[in-house]
This record gives structure tokens, sequence and C-alpha cells, in this order.
């Protein structure tokens, strides 16, 4: 199903969903598939730590290579690998992954949402009037642009992205960073997932990439189950044992 057609199947429900008071995060539906969205500078290899053990607890796993172009593309990609799913599916997303998680998060396979140090906006929020709400992180500052392509320097990589893994490991991830378009980031969701899907929400707390703050505030705002990890922006990799159970956890298989 394409992201047009599922749209125009779900309007009536989406619209419901914006009225409706935010989700139990307590209860969820026993899944037996994960679906993984990556951020920005980076792709689906960032899931690598977290993948084995969620397959070793018998979840099928999938970890979409979002294309990074547009927002409308970027949930069309995951809104493919969705419809795939046979069954309850949940799906978590790090970073700018957490606007395709709250937009394709509506799709019906879809029975929790995971948001990792992620961005979790409301349908049709304007995501960069929320974060300048809360201090700038410095991260932003070490953005570049080769024309309309976007990537972290290597000093803000290191630093600001990674900065509490070994400096070998950041470098390799810093090597294989897959630049983003402009366009991306003008993107803004038509659905809230997370007003009728079961959410969790894991704050980073030494996080330079998202504030904090910011991550504390959506994560409050919509009812999530939430821990806090003492880690970088990439939790995922520093400590995907913790990332790995709260998915296992919004799966019901804890």
């Amino acid at each position: 199903m394409d992201r047009r057609t599922f749209v125009s199947a779900t309007v009536a429900a989406a619209a419901s969903s914006l009225l409706a008071p935010v989700a139990d995060a307590q209860v969820a539906a026993k899944a037996k598939n994960v679906v993984l969205v990556h951020g920005l500078f980076a792709d689906g290899s960032s899931w690598s730590e977290v993948i084995p053990r969620l397959q070793a607890a018998g979840l099928n796993v999938t970890s979409v290579q979002n294309p990074l172009t547009t927002l409308p593309d970027a949930v069309d990609a995951a809104l493919r690998v969705l419809a795939r799913q046979d069954g309850p599916t949940v799906l978590a997303g790090h970073s700018f992954s957490g606007m395709i998680v709250t937009d394709a998060g509506v799709h019906p396979n879809v029975s929790a949402v995971v948001y990792v140090a992620a961005r979790a906006p409301d349908a049709g929020e304007d995501y960069t009037a929320l974060a300048k709400k809360f201090p700038a992180p410095p991260a932003s500052a070490g953005i570049v642009f080769d024309g309309d392509e976007g990537r972290l320097s290597e000093e803000a990589f290191l630093h600001d992205f990674a900065g509490d893994l070994p400096e070998a490991k950041a470098k390799a991830l810093y090597a294989v960073q897959w630049p983003f378009h402009k366009s991306l980031l003008a993107g803004k969701t038509t659905h809230a997932a997370w007003r009728s899907k079961p959410s969790w929400y894991a704050v980073s707390t030494e996080d330079r990439t998202i504030n904090p703050d910011l991550e504390r505030f959506m994560a409050k705002r919509m009812g999530a189950k939430t821990i806090e990890v003492k880690s970088s922006h990439v939790s995922l990799i520093s400590q995907p044992e913790t990332i790995a159970n709260l998915i296992l956890e919004a799966a019901g298989q804890t």
C-alpha cells in the first residue's frame, strides 16, 4: 500500500486520534515484529548493536534504510516495510526518525511506538519552533552543507553526536555517515501516532544533539513510559542492552 492510499484510508482515524487522550503507555499488544528507523548522520546499521538482542528474543527485526531526502519519502520507506509485517509490530526510531515514527506509526500493524532520543512532534507541529524553546544543543553548530546535502563535521560527530563511544568506533561511524537533504528538515508530520498508540521514550541525559530537556518535554507530553539513559545521543550504540530491553517491553516480551 503506498502512502497516499494509506493516508486516504485512515484520514478519519487520524482525525479522531488528534482529539483522543494520550495512549496508556503501560498497555501494548504482544508483538512479534520490530521495525527500526535511523536518523540523520547515520544509516540502518546504527541499530546493529540492538538487532541481535531483539532477534535472540525471537523477534523478527527490520532496519529501514531511511533515504534522508524528504519527510514523505522517509515515511513511505517506513510504510512499505510496515506493510510487509505479519501481525503486531513495534516501530522504534532514533533522533530525527522520531518524525517518521510519529507519522508512519498510525499504520494498523503498529502496536507500539518507541522513541530513542528522538523528535516527537504533534501532527502538523513546527518542530524547529518547538526546539527553539530550549537552548540549542552543541551539535547544531557542527552541521556543514555541500550544496543541499548536510552532514556533521568530524569534530561535532565525535564530540557532540557520539561522545561516549571509543574514538575508533566513533570515527568508523563518521566514515559511513549518510548525508541528508535540506528539504528533509522542512517536513511536518501529518499524524501523531503517540496520541493513539502506547509509547515509550529513552531520554539521553548527556545528549549534545537534541537538548535532553526537550526530550523530557516531548516524552511527558505524550504520556510515554520514560527511562533516562546516561549516554550521548547514540544510546542505541553505547547502551544497546538498555535500548533493546525498552523495545522488548514495548513488544510485551518482558
